[in-house]
């Protein structure tokens, strides 16, 4: 359901709100502790900093730091800055021509209602405060919020180690 854009964006906020600085992290730095390319952690950057998530510091010393606390930051806003609004038009009906709808467009409305609300009461302080999963994960499943979790707990170390 979510893009891997979208879960490398979750991991950059959550990642960000880990190191608890408040000076600029590069995106080159992020990108190497998170294990991602360079220029796609950049591409994700920018598009964060677009959505006012993230603010873009410039200079030798430049990077991005949290805009706004993470607990300001739902799960809705990082899905909405990197896919796009959460929308679900199936049939021809519109709101000037109201038509009954089909039973696919009912059950995507639903299925749209119910995302919407998950995402929107999940935020990255959430998701920092639990790092490590209630819920058994399946096995030979990988978390891929694993390398996030030495800095969610207070490690100093490299995300990626």
């Amino acid at each position: 359901m979510l893009t891997k854009t979208s879960e490398v964006g979750i991991q950059t906020l959550i990642y960000l709100s880990a190191l608890k600085s408040e000076e600029p992290v590069s995106p080159k730095r992020i990108a190497a502790d998170l294990n991602q390319s360079p220029s796609y952690l950049s591409k994700i950057t920018g598009l964060l900093v677009k959505a006012n998530l993230l603010t873009a510091h410039r200079g030798v010393h430049g990077g991005v730091t949290l805009s706004r606390s993470p607990k300001d930051i739902t799960l809705l806003d990082i899905v909405q800055a990197l896919q796009g609004l959460i929308t679900g038009n199936y049939c021809a009906a519109t709101a000037h021509h109201p038509e009954p709808v089909c039973a696919f467009h009912s059950a995507m409305r639903e299925v749209h209602r119910v995302t919407i609300d998950t995402l929107s009461k999940w935020s990255v302080a959430d998701l920092l405060a639990n790092p490590t999963s209630r819920e058994p994960i399946s096995q030979g499943a990988r978390c891929k919020m694993e390398a996030l979790r030495s800095l969610a707990r207070g490690g100093n170390e490299s995300a990626a180690s």
